[in-house]
């Protein structure tokens, strides 16, 4: 790829990943549809590997298919961008190793953020979901760039 090239595509990156963050600032804090509202809240966490992943899959019909989608592959959805966006426009994160362990500091930051400012709720499979999903959009970002390379040498 051409140094031009390279260098819209990262700005192109950066502006996306921007506005990645602010949306998923707004569904992670302040969506009040989500459980983000701050009155009346005490500290809520679970720090038992896979509880609430067990709990919503076990109750799924009482809980009804959108609350279980929006909690379990929300989680996920929610970090493939980061995975996906992260290498292109800062590439010495090129490894899976690497987006692993920041999709978990990153999901970490936002999990202790929402336990001290009792918005949602510091939850340890959300953890695991979210740095999930950082990896799986590293593995597409990984693909998608090996077919380009294919494509265009």
């Amino acid at each position: 790829m051409r140094k031009e090239t390279k260098k819209k595509v990262r700005i192109l990156g950066a502006v996306l990943f921007f506005l990645y963050l602010l949306a998923l600032t707004y569904f992670l804090f302040f969506a009040e549809g989500y459980g983000r509202s701050v009155e009346g809240r005490m500290y809520a966490y679970n720090l038992q590997p896979f509880r609430e992943i067990k709990r919503f899959w076990i109750h799924r019909e009482m809980l009804g298919t959108f609350a279980v989608f929006c909690n379990l592959a929300g989680n996920v959805i929610g970090f493939i961008p980061f995975g996906m966006i992260l290498p292109v426009i800062w590439p010495k994160t090129g490894k899976v190793l690497r987006i692993l362990l920041l999709s978990f500091e990153f999901s970490l930051c936002v999990e202790t953020i929402q336990l001290v400012w009792k918005v949602g709720s510091f939850d340890v499979d959300d953890l695991i979901l979210n740095t999930l999903g950082g990896v799986i959009g590293y593995l597409l970002f990984w693909i998608c760039n090996k077919i380009r390379r294919k494509i265009y040498g």
